[in-house]
């Protein structure tokens, strides 16, 4: 009889450990904004291409479900009560409204469908017709976001349930700045709804607004808060602010572009796995200008004509831009 060979295994290779991302500073950010352009731009893209596909742009369609009438005083929102800006108010939408749009901008190419509502947070009796709104477009094969305002206690885990993806609550500045833009819910209020998200297992957008009379200094503060979450925000949109007649924000002199796409570039590196996305504002941007954002690492943009309450490109336009620069929406 013979002894069957012993066959020696490898050694099991050992792991590399998990490597976490650095810790941003507010000085560490604030010296990416100092780099020469082309040098920080360089970095950027090495943090996309690392990451994802570079010529691969995810494209989202926002609605609002519910408009104006809202408590809060955030001075660069149209939709707040305090001003007058000459909105017209609106009623939440029922789930068939929601469905036609949803149907709509998938047909457009658009792969995540966001619903915007005007409340400081939802009452419990909107619940039910929200969480019906994300099941059914859910179920269309899009994926789904929300941003509702702050969360009560149960709330994120309702809509976790009904099969949402992403909940969006925008830190919208950097903490030192806030209380010059938003008086009637604190900074605090929004990292514990974050919390909350992330708790019942949603994925988190969240992002902030240059523009508003900030100094570098806080841009870098914004983006170092950022992505200072543990983990940080999976989706990121910067947003350039759209000065809305009526608003206490109506007269902020614009940001330069440059320092604008630094801000893309700071987001992309600082956050080099999430989504960075150009959000508000770019209707006011040239090709030029958008496709600077694009080389600084934003890889996901609003598509569609509409934003909540202002307009955005034209989906024909966005699709010829893209065409130009090679790029496929996702």
């Amino acid at each position: 009889m013979t002894t069957p060979a012993i066959v020696a295994r490898p050694a099991s290779r050992p792991q590399p450990p998990i490597q976490a991302e650095p810790a941003w500073t507010v000085d560490a950010v604030l010296a990416l904004f100092e780099l020469p352009f082309a040098d920080l731009v360089f970095r950027a893209q090495e943090a996309l291409r690392t990451h994802f596909d570079p010529n691969a742009v995810q494209r989202s369609t926002l609605l609002s479900i519910k408009t104006g009438n809202c408590s809060e005083d955030c001075g660069y929102c149209s939709q707040s009560k305090r001003y007058q800006t000459g909105l017209e108010t609106q009623r939440l939408l029922s789930t068939e409204e929601v469905l036609a749009a949803a149907k709509a901008a998938k047909a457009q190419g658009a792969g995540r469908f966001c619903m915007g509502a005007a409340w400081r947070g939802p009452k419990e009796k909107d619940m039910a017709a929200v969480a019906e709104m994300v099941r059914e477009v859910k179920a269309l094969g899009l994926e789904t976001c929300v941003t509702l305002g702050i969360l009560k206690d149960g709330q994120a885990e309702a809509l976790q349930a009904a099969g949402l993806d992403y909940y969006n609550h925008n830190l919208d500045t950097a903490p030192e700045y806030y209380g010059d833009v938003v008086t009637t819910h604190s900074y605090q209020d929004r990292l514990d709804t974050l919390q909350s998200v992330r708790a019942a297992g949603l994925k988190v957008c969240s992002g902030g607004i240059v523009g508003m009379g900030e100094t570098r200094q806080h841009r870098a503060g914004l983006i170092a808060k950022l992505a200072s979450l543990d983990p940080p925000p999976e989706s990121v949109p910067i947003n350039n602010l759209v000065p809305i007649p009526g608003t206490p924000l109506a007269g902020s002199e614009p940001v330069d572009i440059f320092e604008f796409v630094r801000t893309i570039a700071a987001a992309r590196i600082t956050m080099p796995r999430s989504y960075v996305r150009l959000s508000a504002g770019r209707e006011q941007m040239n090709e030029a200008e958008q496709t600077l954002c694009f080389l600084a690492g934003a890889n996901s943009i609003f598509y569609g004509d509409q934003l909540l309450t202002t307009s955005n490109p034209r989906a024909d336009g966005d699709n010829a831009l893209f065409e130009k620069l090679g790029l496929r929406g996702v």
